[in-house]
């Protein structure tokens, strides 16, 4: 954590770096906080969707005009964040994702073959759905602009399925383009991702579409902004 930290400093001088303690009972709000870091430190576990959420009601309540959300896994440089950043601050879209499958051969480090086969059987659930393509729908790197900050504090996925933040963000309109970014190896923690919980998660992707064919949505964007 403490690596992830010093590296977003690093790559966003300017940026308020939080970091979101949901519950730990280890010495992650020491580290976070030894680094330069300020902690928003939960009550209790409850789950990594509830925690992200926290984020971005931080965000809004705090009147922050761009949230940048990365894993704490170390695998996404921070330095990369800043394109998203830009390309919030110049209007391009309203959620910007980092994807490390948008340009093959350019992502840096691998994944397993089962986390890429989720990854993809959720990609392609939820570009059926938008009608656009999606190539990394697990990604852990995403900038969000105000409307965005404001969507994500009222409405974000609950039983640990991320990924369905881009289906919250198609039926409420938002604008959702990806920008290649580099991938590290995991530094630490594991892959909540099997290959078990990706046909699951799959599987309620495509449910989602009945919820979402009554509501408004706009198509997702893809490609260099």
């Amino acid at each position: 954590m403490g690596a992830v930290v010093r590296d977003a400093r690093a790559a966003l001088p300017t940026a308020d770096v939080l970091v979101i303690d949901d519950g730990s009972t280890d010495d992650t709000a020491y580290v976070a906080r030894a680094a330069g870091a300020a902690v928003l430190r939960l009550g209790r576990n409850r789950g990594m969707c509830a925690a992200v959420q926290q984020g971005y009601r931080f965000a809004v309540a705090a009147g922050y005009e761009v949230a940048v959300q990365v894993d704490g896994d170390g695998q996404h440089r921070a330095v990369d964040a800043a394109a998203l950043v830009a390309a919030i601050q110049r209007g391009a879209a309203d959620v910007v994702v980092g994807s490390r499958f948008l340009r093959p051969g350019t992502a840096g480090h691998r994944s397993t073959a089962a986390r890429r086969c989720g990854n993809r059987l959720l990609s392609r659930s939820l570009g059926a759905i938008t009608g656009q393509r999606v190539t990394d729908a697990t990604s852990g790197l995403k900038a969000t602009g105000v409307r965005g900050m404001r969507v994500f504090a009222a409405e974000y996925p609950r039983d640990e399925v991320e990924s369905e933040a881009l289906l919250v963000a198609w039926r409420n309109g938002l604008t959702v383009l990806e920008l290649p970014v580099v991938m590290r190896p995991r530094r630490a923690g594991r892959s909540t991702i099997t290959p078990v919980r990706s046909a699951y998660y799959g599987w309620r992707a495509a449910l989602g579409l009945v919820g979402l064919a009554a509501g408004r949505g706009a198509a997702l964007q893809r490609g260099a902004a």
